[in-house]
C-alpha cells in the first residue's frame, strides 16, 4: 500500500516534471541552450526531453542575449517576472546591461475571464460580485501576472473603511476598484519556488564561482516576499497601517480599503481619481507645481524612513497620483 507522504512525493514530482518542461522550452526557445547545459538542468528531465526541440528561431538572435533574458521570464510567469525584478536591484549579480534590461521587466499579461472571478468570489465571499456590488464591469481596466483590477461601486451602506487620513465624502466615493488574483497563482507559485530552491542548491554544490552570492539565501528570501504579495490581506493591513501613521500630514492622500469586502484573494479599495506623476506634461497641462510636488515628494520619502520607520519599498512614477491641491497619493502596497 502506498502511503500518503509517497502519494504526496510523486504528484509533486510529477507537477515538477511538467512545470521542467515548460521550463526548458522557454529557455530552449530564447536560446539559452548553453544555460541549460551549464546548470545540468535536463538532469531533472531524462524523460520526455526528446520532446522538447533545443534549436531556436533564428530571428530570435536579432536580439541581444539580456533581451532575451527578458522576455523568456516575462513568459514564464509571475514567479519568473518578480525574481527577474529583485535581481534587477542586485549589481553584484550581473553586468549592467543585463540590469537594465531587467528593470524593464512588465507583467501585463492577457485577462482571465469574468467566469473565473466569479469562482473566486463564490469560494471566498460566498456570493456573485453582483450580490456585494451596486455595479461591477466584467471587463478588467489592467491584468497583471498577480491579478487584475475591476471597477466597480458599493452601495452607501458599505462604506465603512479602516483609513485614517482625511477622506472627501462626495458621491464619488462609492466608486472603488477591486482587485481579484489570477486563479491558481499560489499553486504556481508553490512549484516554481520549490524548483528554484532545486536549482540554487545545484548551482552552490557544484559552482564555487556562485556561492558567494548565496543563491539559496536568495531564493529563501524571495519566496517570503513573494508570499506575502500574493497576500491581500497584507496589503490592506499595510495601507490601513500607513495611513494611521500619515493621518495628520496634509500633503499625502490614502486611498481607503474595506476589509469586509476583501480576502487574501479579493481587495477593494477606493479609486482615486489623479493624474500619475509619470505623466509630467498632463501635469504642467493642467497648471501642477511640479516643484512642490518634487519636494513633497521627497519629504514624504524622508519621513516614512526617519520617523516612522514604515515606508512604501517601491515608489516609482507609475504608484504615485498627484490629486489637486498637488497632494501625493501612494498606490500598490503589496
Amino acid at each position: 500500500m502506498v502511503s500518503i507522504r509517497r502519494l504526496g512525493a510523486i504528484n509533486r514530482t510529477y507537477r515538477h516534471l511538467t512545470r521542467y518542461r515548460q521550463i526548458l522550452r522557454i529557455l530552449f526557445k530564447y536560446g539559452f541552450h548553453d544555460l541549460v547545459d551549464y546548470l545540468h538542468l535536463d538532469h531533472y528531465l531524462e524523460t520526455g526531453l526528446q520532446m522538447i526541440s533545443r534549436k531556436p528561431r533564428e530571428q530570435i538572435f536579432r536580439y541581444s542575449r539580456p533581451e532575451r533574458l527578458r522576455m523568456g521570464l516575462e513568459e514564464l510567469g509571475p514567479t519568473f517576472i518578480k525574481l527577474g525584478q529583485l535581481l534587477s536591484t542586485r549589481p553584484d549579480f550581473a553586468p549592467p546591461d543585463y540590469l537594465d534590461e531587467l528593470r524593464k521587466l512588465q507583467d501585463n499579461v492577457p485577462p482571465f475571464s469574468y467566469q473565473e472571478v466569479q469562482q473566486i468570489f463564490q469560494e471566498d465571499q460566498g456570493k456573485d460580485p453582483t450580490e456585494i456590488f451596486t455595479d461591477f464591469s466584467t471587463t478588467p481596466l489592467a491584468a497583471a501576472s498577480i491579478g487584475q483590477v475591476h471597477l466597480a461601486r458599493i452601495p452607501s451602506d458599505s462604506l465603512k473603511s479602516t483609513t485614517l487620513s482625511r477622506k472627501n465624502k462626495e458621491a464619488s466615493k462609492r466608486d472603488v476598484v477591486v482587485k481579484v488574483q489570477r486563479p491558481g497563482l499560489e499553486n504556481i507559485i508553490a512549484v516554481d519556488l520549490e524548483i528554484l530552491a532545486q536549482i540554487a542548491t545545484l548551482m552552490e554544490d557544484h559552482f564555487e564561482e556562485v556561492q558567494g552570492h548565496q543563491p539559496t539565501a536568495i531564493v529563501e528570501e524571495f519566496a517570503l516576499s513573494l508570499s506575502r504579495e500574493i497576500d491581500f490581506t497584507i496589503e490592506l493591513a499595510n495601507i490601513h497601517h500607513f495611513s494611521s501613521l500619515l493621518s495628520d500630514n496634509p500633503t499625502i492622500y490614502v486611498p481607503e480599503v474595506f476589509p469586509e469586502l476583501s480576502t487574501e484573494r479579493i481587495l477593494v479599495m477606493e479609486r482615486v481619481n489623479g493624474i500619475k506623476a509619470s505623466h509630467v506634461s498632463e501635469l504642467k497641462k493642467q497648471g501642477y507645481d511640479l516643484g512642490l510636488i518634487a519636494e513633497r515628494g521627497a519629504n514624504l520619502v524622508m519621513e516614512q524612513i526617519f520617523v516612522h520607520g514604515f515606508f512604501h519599498a517601491d515608489p516609482h512614477p507609475g504608484n504615485l497620483f498627484v490629486l489637486p491641491g498637488n497632494k501625493i497619493c501612494f498606490i500598490d502596497f503589496g
